[in-house]
């Protein structure tokens, strides 16, 4: 049932790419950046000396960024990444609808969120340290329309 894990922990998620749904390419190490602000804007009445309205402007996101292990060169996210990249705008960027899940120790999606139209705009290769015994990570950086929480 919805909500018995209350408090969900953060280490159980999946991240789903619409566009590569029947291939594997979703294990992430971090997900960062589901964030959604709303600013406002101060607006004087005429005659109201009391006080300022505070109006809401549209909602502002960050980007969504993905951290994993160094994948294949197969990769659907890695091919996704080079088509943007390496293509030099001589290819049209396709966004794509992503979804990331918060699951529960039976594998049953208990929060959601969905990325409208997503692309990448930063494709980062952490550095490389001969002195530490740690897995080489990259940095996937995309940029949305809109978030909706679904669950």
């Amino acid at each position: 049932m919805l909500g018995d894990n209350y408090p969900l922990p953060s280490f159980y998620f999946k991240v789903v790419f619409a566009a590569t749904a029947s291939m594997t390419d979703t294990s992430f190490q971090e997900v960062s950046g589901i964030k959604a602000t709303i600013e406002t804007e101060s607006y004087t009445e005429l005659g109201e000396n009391g006080f300022t309205f505070q109006l809401p402007k549209p909602a502002t996101y960050t980007n969504l960024i993905l951290k994993r292990g160094i994948a294949s060169t197969t990769s659907p996210l890695v091919l996704w990444c080079r088509s943007i990249f390496e293509s030099d705008f001589g290819t049209p960027l396709i966004p794509m609808e992503i979804l990331v899940y918060l699951m529960d120790d039976k594998q049953t999606p208990q929060r959601a969120w969905g990325f409208s139209n997503a692309f990448p705009v930063s494709w980062d290769v952490d550095s490389f340290n001969s002195s530490k015994n740690e897995v080489a990570i990259e940095t996937v950086e995309l940029r949305y329309n809109y978030l909706t929480r679904i669950l």
